[in-house]
């Protein structure tokens, strides 16, 4: 495989593996704040929506044609719909607190269940950071990071009632740690199935997809778990901010 691939590889692998940032934080601060909350995940939000319309799905249509690239768009939303509606996943902060009473084998089942579902939702966000990669290594460089923010309470969500029923912050920090190892491992299914066949207009349709993936994980999962930190407008004020940063560094970078 060329450098470029190896590259976007490793770019998707730091993505995932920003879950431990977060297991490190439910071990040593347990919670960090809300208002760093709202307005994290909300800058997380506002990087994908603009690359995604900004960047990703003008790319896919100019070279797979808008009908391709529509259609590719709208299916990587129905894909990511149809696995939060198999494999639900729950982290948002209002529910945070109920994962702190120690001892009931629930927390365990609730922290595996939890590591779970975002192991398998963390597959097409790694053919995500990856493809985008592929395209452009500023583009891939702000996806990944877009992807690492948000994958920082994901980590949060898994150590924290698995460190609570078991008291063992290696155990916590090893399930934490396997739930983001499956973005690497998405890349490299990316890698397997795309590369045999990567012409101009397969490339398009994936980067279509792409788009489609990081707007429905903003729309239906960064906003919402951002607003319900409880303070009001923060989530607006950080998804402006990651729109504004994003553009910025998009035309500093040519």
């Amino acid at each position: 495989m060329g450098s470029s691939v190896w590259f976007a590889l490793a770019l998707s692998a730091l993505a995932g593996l920003a879950t431990t940032i977060g297991s490190v934080l439910g071990l040593v601060v347990r919670k960090p704040g809300p208002r760093f909350m709202a307005l994290s995940l909300g800058f997380s939000a506002g990087v994908m929506v603009l690359v995604s319309f900004v960047e990703l799905l003008p790319s896919g249509i100019e070279t797979a044609g808008f009908p391709a690239g529509m259609m590719s768009f709208f299916g990587g939303m129905v894909l990511m719909l149809l696995l939060d509606f198999l494999i639900p996943h729950q982290y948002k902060g209002e529910k945070s607190d109920g994962l702190r009473k120690p001892g009931s084998p629930v927390l365990m089942r609730t922290g595996l269940l939890v590591a779970l579902g975002i192991g398998i939702h963390n597959l097409p966000e790694g053919m995500a950071a990856f493809a985008g990669a592929l395209q452009d290594v500023r583009l891939g460089v702000a996806i990944a990071v877009a992807i690492g923010i948000h994958n920082i309470p994901e980590g949060l969500a898994v150590s924290v009632p698995v460190y609570a029923a078991s008291g063992s912050r290696k155990k916590a920090f090893i399930w934490s740690f396997l739930s983001g190892v499956t973005e690497p491992l998405g890349a490299a299914l990316g890698a397997f199935l795309f590369m045999p066949f990567l012409t101009p207009v397969v490339l398009g349709c994936v980067l279509a997809g792409v788009a489609g993936i990081m707007v429905f994980i903003s729309f239906d999962e960064l906003v919402p778990v951002a607003n319900s930190y409880g303070h009001e407008h923060l989530a607006v004020v950080g998804t402006i901010a990651g729109m504004t940063v994003m553009a910025l560094s998009l035309w500093l970078l040519g």
